[in-house]
């Protein structure tokens, strides 16, 4: 009985302990909420929803090799649709009178908007679908806006759309403009967290004129954002390419890419946060081309946010909550003063050498460091402006000589001449050849019986210095022929013919004539086929820039690096260095210096042959070639002449290679008074030469 007492006691004891207990934790708890963390609490009280908006972030800038500013960043007036205020989709026709409101505004101030459906009223007021438009065409149809079937043409498209978003009071051209704007809002998923932009760039005037009617345009505001500005829009503008607005694809990929990134479970939150805020919305930009694209990964910010706070009486305030950070400057290699005098010698010659009216002459010349391989200068003519490039694209297309062809990098031509080099590196290297052999030149090369190949001179007997500076057909069809296609393709490789360069954006890989390249694409390969390629023809086809990364390897004595547009990447603050400057050595050619310099000794007898060359201060080597071409033109085959030059100067301590390229020019020769301009550019040489005798002159 006492021990049930006992028990009875402990217990009741044990009950009152947890008890007090129990009171002394709700008393803390009760404390820290109303005294210590108070403000915590009485804001998560307050505030009953939290939205976050994106701020985008300014893209970074690109600079010269010298730090002057290419493209930078201006701020504009963008015209935004902020989901928090702007009403809800069950309040569509207070969108529609807003909506239609802000366009009849902008378009008074003579301002655009962006209307991007791909649908429009002709002349007779008939909808049409837009021309090139397929997969937005196929998007507006989709499940995710008018949900119509695939045949649907473009009236069902505007009957849907009139019905989905009310627009039956409206006249057709009202309705196919609101329904535009309706169309991007469902495009790019507008809501709080993702707003719409209406407009891009407004004036000052505009902006007001919106804000002093904010009440009415509920959730439309001034934003202020970067656009790209351009310190010259004609410097570079195929190596430096445009920004614009994600196409469908463009989403899509970034989507996928994004989801990849993010299923990684080791990411920190941190690191999630981070690839969230670089993620692209359908309103974002993207580089299109040029660097602009291939540095898109750098270029590109890290959006910040902006959170929308609403109390409990429906008060909203706006607070930054996370900075965005700008992308990453991105320093080039290019000179931009040199660039510039490059593109003017370039453009003055062309349009001084435009005999051929059938096939207006054309061009490209590069200049590239020979100890890195860095490009500092690559031009093309015709061009065009990146400031208007959008306006103009329409004529830019459709301009028969193809200014927005890129053909330092993209086109690729039979080398001429200029392919001997190469072939006398071999010769020499397999001892197929020596510095003293000669052949014989007498017009002719007879070793096939049943086919006859000329030269276009009568060279006698000739050694391989003389044979370059002559371009002695005949001497490298023999050196070719007891070479054999293999040995000979050996060495160009090692040089980095029918290869990529490594630029950081897109260019040909060129053809390496060859026996399996023939039979891959079912033709046959002969005897003759070898000589015809040790002179740069059969199907050797190489770009300009490849052609003068193999000179620069020639003139540093056999090391080839990779072609770069890009010095280096820094943070926007410059306070850390993301890419470096160092050179990157894609092979040894393993070349000795011997046979380099005599093969060089060929090249110093041309340049100082040359009247335009040789009237410059300091040695040049140099080596031409021209090849023929052929173009259809209204229906009839026209037939021209290709002109090249490789060069590299001083000659005696070389510094810099460049390589021109004309299309439809009398000879190669002739583009020696458009190489010695540009080493005039770069060396800082103003005295005139007489270039008379430089221009029609046709040697090989």
């Amino acid at each position: 009985m006492e021990e049930n007492r006992k028990l009875i006691k402990k217990r009741t004891t044990a009950f009152i302990v947890v008890i007090v207990l129990i009171f002394a934790a709700f008393i803390i708890d009760l404390f820290s909420i109303q005294i210590i963390n108070a403000e915590q609490y009485t804001s998560q009280r307050v505030a009953l929803s939290r939205a976050d908006t994106t701020i985008e972030a300014a893209r970074g800038e690109i600079l010269d090799c010298n730090g002057k500013p290419l493209v930078t960043n201006r701020q504009i007036n963008s015209v935004i649709f902020n989901g928090s205020y702007f009403p809800s989709t069950k309040e569509q026709e207070q969108r529609n009178e807003i909506i239609i409101s802000l366009i009849r505004l902008t378009e008074s101030y003579n301002a655009q908007w962006n209307f991007e459906i791909p649908l429009y009223l002709d002349e007779n007021g008939t909808v049409q679908f837009k021309p090139d438009s397929e997969a937005d065409i196929k998007l507006l149809k989709s499940k995710s806006i008018l949900y119509l079937n695939e045949y649907a043409t473009a009236q069902n498209c505007f009957d849907e759309l009139k019905e989905k978003f009310s627009l039956q009071q409206y006249s057709d051209i009202d309705a196919l403009k609101i329904g535009s704007v309706c169309y991007s809002l469902k495009k790019s998923v507008f809501s709080v967290t993702n707003p719409y932009t209406f407009a891009d760039d407004v004036s000052v005037e505009l902006a007001s004129a919106i804000k002093e009617n904010s009440r009415f345009y509920q959730g439309v505001e001034i934003k202020v954002v970067s656009a790209r500005q351009y310190l010259d829009g004609t410097v570079a503008p195929h190596i430096i390419g445009v920004v614009g607005k994600l196409n469908a694809q463009e989403y899509k990929n970034k989507s996928e890419e994004y989801s990849i990134a993010t299923s990684d479970e080791t990411l920190t939150a941190e690191q999630k946060q981070t690839l969230k805020l670089r993620a692209y919305s359908m309103n974002d930009t993207i580089g299109k081309f040029g660097l602009e694209a291939s540095m898109e990964q750098y270029l590109r910010g890290t959006n910040g946010i902006e959170s929308t706070i609403t109390d409990s009486k429906g008060n909203k305030t706006t607070e930054l909550s996370v900075k965005p950070v700008q992308g990453d400057t991105v320093v080039l290699t290019v000179d931009s003063d040199l660039q510039l005098k490059v593109q003017q010698a370039l453009g003055n010659f062309v349009e001084a050498n435009r005999t051929n009216k059938a096939i207006p002459a054309v061009g490209a010349a590069v200049v590239m460091d020979v100890n890195s391989a860095a490009v500092l200068a690559c031009a093309t003519y015709p061009s065009y402006n990146l400031e208007t490039y959008y306006q103009d694209y329409s004529a830019l297309s459709q301009n028969k000589s193809s200014p927005l062809w890129n053909r330092a990098l993209q086109s690729t031509y039979e080398p001429g001449s200029t392919f001997k080099l190469s072939v006398a590196l071999a010769g020499l290297e397999e001892g197929v050849i020596t510095k003293d052999t000669r052949f014989v030149c007498n017009h002719i090369y007879s070793a096939f019986k049943d086919t006859q190949f000329k030269c276009l001179g009568y060279h006698g007997s000739i050694s391989v210095a003389e044979a370059l500076n002559q371009s002695c057909n005949i001497f490298f069809y023999e050196t070719g022929r007891q070479l054999g296609i293999e040995k000979m393709n050996d060495y160009c490789s090692r040089l980095g013919l029918g290869q990529k360069t490594g630029v950081e954006i897109s260019e040909s890989t060129g053809v390496l004539a060859s026996i399996s390249y023939r039979e891959a694409h079912g033709g046959t390969w002969y005897p003759g086929d070898t000589v015809q390629a040790a002179i740069g023809q059969s199907d050797n086809l190489f770009t300009p820039i490849q052609l003068c990364n193999y000179v620069a390897t020639i003139a540093n004595g056999g090391t080839r690096y990779k072609a770069h547009f890009v010095k280096s990447v820094k943070s926007a603050d410059f306070s850390e260095t993301v890419i470096d400057s160092t050179p990157i050595v894609l092979n040894e050619t393993g070349i000795s210096q011997q046979s380099i310099n005599t093969v060089k000794e060929g090249m110093m007898r041309y340049g100082a042959r040359v009247p335009a060359l040789s009237a410059l201060p300091m040695p040049v080597a140099a080596k031409s070639g021209t090849a023929e071409s052929k173009a259809k033109v209204n229906g009839k085959i026209e037939s021209g002449l290709n002109g090249f030059m490789v060069s590299f100067a001083p000659a005696d301590k070389p510094e810099i290679a460049v390589c021109v390229a004309i299309e439809n020019l009398n000879s190669g020769t002739a583009t020696a008074a458009l190489v010695a301009d540009i080493y005039r550019a770069y060396f800082g040489v103003t005295s005139e030469v007489n270039q008379s005798s430089a221009y029609n002159t046709l040697l090989n």
